[in-house]
């Protein structure tokens, strides 16, 4: 599924598709009392919302016409200390932490058993007990996994090892495995209506292939930390220290050379690029001698006629490196990442040292997330739909789906005036712009039908089996749709995440359950606060669909060009504006913001604002609303900028921006804010700035 998410900093995994949380910890809001753990924790804290209009947060003595993010989130790190379980504090994840506390008490109950409960809350209640059974899991040691080392064991030297590699990759593949490449299904981007298989490059250990690439001193302390922890993962499961180091240095070259054959980050962004489809035959042909068809089977494929070669410069690479490479180091490269994606419900050495790496040295984060954070967050990610089912019951009550609802309506409307009012775009590409609009699938809250479980074993006291089966259950579920018709009724987050994303394919704009709730969605402000705050979420999400690759599909999900070609010109020279805008930016130390990587994003932050502050005036006009009135001491339109720069308050550490930059197609939260306020035109009236300020430059950009 390739979906366009509103944040994606990788920093906590929460839900099967990967969607990603921020970081936030004790504060103003958050923490207030302690109170027994789940899974034997000492304490844990009582996480409090943020309120949808944070006072607290604001710093008058600003000038907002300067600094309109210092102005709205001046108070926010002194009032929100980066915990040291944590890479960093924003909204996303003050609410993440709300969340992921409704989600454990759910689980505590369930994982108390009793006859009571259903065959979902079983699931759910015996998953988590298991992942929290951290004695039974040190018990157990490396019996979970040993089966699987022992078959990496027996695989025979030279060319007959090699020649046998497909069905094991194939194996490991359907375990969640990144080894080699990366398989799986996609709606056929220039047929919506058909689903199809997908191959990819993959196998990379670190975030993205440049982290092999680049030579500053940074980037070269980071691949040497990488080494030791790949050579200590390995000693730990019994590899001689001396040979552990020796294989570290070879996978480390091996993995190198993947990484010279990939494409970068935002090469990937670009559907034309990563669109070849291809019989079967013709791509089995392009990777001789491996016998593809081995691996489908053992990753449980149906049967392909055709296939999406995503990457296909990266697969002779592959298969020269392979055949350039001894087993030995294939060897351990597959060991160590078995051990890698295993980790967290392996022996306490192995979590701690893949923590270290992953955790403290690239993302700077001192500590690891409590484990009952991580367990209730791991069924989340492994049982979403059963356990978002009951988190919607308790947590997703009232008006909430029909507010969002009349919300959605009013930014669809907004849009349609916007794209009548552009006086760049011809007559011809606004009809089908509309058309594109008009097709556009709202989803919110949580899907109209949830998720069959019931072939998925779950068990009290099989971490390791139970997060294996649910991998396998996924995999399969996914590949199974191949070749069958679209399910438009189907989400790619769960309930409770903290996100929301826009799908090209299906043209649909998601907003879970999970995401409106306060901050982003207070039912206790006003409609100024609630439009900046959950409204420019929608508008953001809307705006998707025509970014540089949104606007590559068209109102049935086909990747097609419906543009005029003086229309695209036209389209460019305004996105090129935003690139070197948001290129201009430095997030940290010499790292400057990527522009064509993050463009996607800062075009739909750009145009969702706008969209939002236009749906509300005519909101506020409907409703007889005196724009004037102050509540708080601010006007409504200043309630409604502030809001919006209020989902962007962070306070992160340095090693987690850089990789964010490095790696993420979403500029670091400040830029999201004052990178969007420059360019909107209604900001300065309602703050009575001149022309000329930095928030009022002389040139802005628009695209919508």
């Amino acid at each position: 599924m390739r979906v366009t998410m509103l944040n994606g900093a990788v920093r906590k995994s929460v839900a099967a598709v990967a969607m990603v949380m921020t970081a936030m910890g004790a504060g103003a809001h958050a923490a207030a009392q302690n109170v027994a753990a789940a899974g034997g924790d000492a304490a844990t804290k009582v996480y409090l919302p943020i309120p949808g209009f944070d006072t607290t947060s604001l710093d008058t003595s600003v000038d907002p016409c300067n600094d309109f993010y210092k102005f709205a989130c001046g108070k926010f790190a002194a009032n929100h200390p980066i915990p040291p379980d944590q890479s960093g504090v924003d909204q996303f994840y003050a609410l993440y932490n709300v969340n992921t506390q409704a989600l454990n008490g759910i689980l505590t109950k369930e994982a108390a058993g009793g006859s009571a409960r259903s065959a979902d809350e079983q699931k759910i209640g015996d998953y988590y007990a298991a992942c929290l059974n951290t004695d039974l899991i040190e018990k157990k040691g490396l019996a979970p996994i040993e089966p699987l080392l022992a078959e990496i064991d027996a695989l025979s030297d030279g060319m007959r090892g090699k020649l046998a590699l497909p069905t094991l990759i194939g194996k490991l593949q359907r375990m969640g495995l990144n080894v080699f490449f990366s398989f799986g299904e996609q709606q056929d981007f220039k047929d919506a209506t058909k689903q199809i298989a997908i191959v990819s490059q993959g196998g990379l250990g670190l975030p993205e292939k440049d982290y092999y690439l680049r030579t500053g001193a940074k980037d070269i302390e980071i691949r040497k930390q990488y080494e030791e922890h790949i050579a200590k993962m390995l000693t730990l499961a019994g590899t001689p220290e001396e040979k552990a180091k020796k294989d570290a240095t070879a996978i480390l070259a091996f993995e190198t050379a993947l990484a010279k054959g990939s494409m970068g980050v935002t090469e990937m962004r670009d559907p034309e690029k990563i669109y070849h489809l291809m019989p079967i035959a013709k791509f089995e042909t392009s990777i001789s001698p491996v016998n593809f068809g081995q691996f489908l089977t053992a990753i449980h494929s149906p049967q392909l006629t055709e296939i999406n070669d995503a990457t296909p410069d990266f697969f002779p690479v592959l298969v020269r490196e392979v055949k350039a490479t001894d087993m030995e180091t294939l060897k351990a490269y597959m060991r160590y990442q078995v051990l890698s994606a295993n980790a967290g419900h392996l022996p306490k050495k192995f979590d701690d040292e893949s923590f270290d790496f992953f955790g403290r040295k690239l993302s700077g984060q001192p500590e690891q997330e409590a484990r009952w954070k991580r367990c209730s967050n791991g069924v989340n990610g492994a049982l979403g739909e059963a356990l978002g089912k009951v988190y919607v019951d308790q947590y997703f009550a009232g008006d909430s789906k029909a507010k969002m609802l009349e919300m959605v309506h009013d930014i669809e409307s907004a849009m349609e005036r916007d794209i009548d009012s552009l006086d760049w775009m011809s007559a011809a590409t606004k009809v089908r712009a509309k058309e594109k609009l008009h097709a556009v699938a709202n989803k919110i809250g949580y899907p109209d039908k949830w998720r069959d479980y019931s072939s998925l074993k779950i068990a009290p006291d099989d971490a390791a089996g139970n997060s294996e089966r649910a991998t396998e259950f996924e995999n399969d579920r996914e590949l199974n749709k191949i070749g069958k018709p679209v399910d438009h009724s189907e989400w790619g987050m769960t309930p409770p995440t903290v996100n929301a994303y826009y799908d090209p394919s299906m043209n649909d704009i998601n907003f879970p359950a999970g995401i409106l709730q306060p901050a982003f969605y207070d039912k206790s402000q006003d409609d100024a606060v609630n439009y900046g705050h959950i409204g420019a979420v929608i508008g953001h999400e809307l705006t998707h669909g025509f970014d540089d690759e949104g606007k590559k599909f068209d109102a049935k999900g086909n990747l097609s060009d419906w543009w005029t070609a003086d229309d695209t010109k036209k389209f460019e020279a305004r996105t090129d504006c935003l690139v070197k805008e948001y290129g201009g930016f430095t997030a940290v130390d010499d790292v400057k913001v990527n522009g064509k990587l993050t463009l996607g994003e800062n075009t739909a932050d750009n145009g969702g604002l706008v969209l939002a502050y236009m749906a509300y005036l005519e909101r506020a006009k409907a409703n007889g609303v005196d724009l004037m009135a102050k509540k708080d001491g601010y006007t409504e339109p200043q309630r409604f900028y502030i809001g919006f720069a209020q989902n962007w308050c962070e306070n992160a550490r340095p090693e987690q921006v850089r990789n964010q930059v490095l790696t993420d197609g979403h500029s670091p939260d400040h830029f999201r804010a004052n990178g969007a306020i420059v360019n909107q035109p209604g900001f300065a009236a309602a703050f009575s700035c001149k022309k000329g300020a930095p928030m009022v430059p002389a040139d802005s950009c628009r695209v919508w």
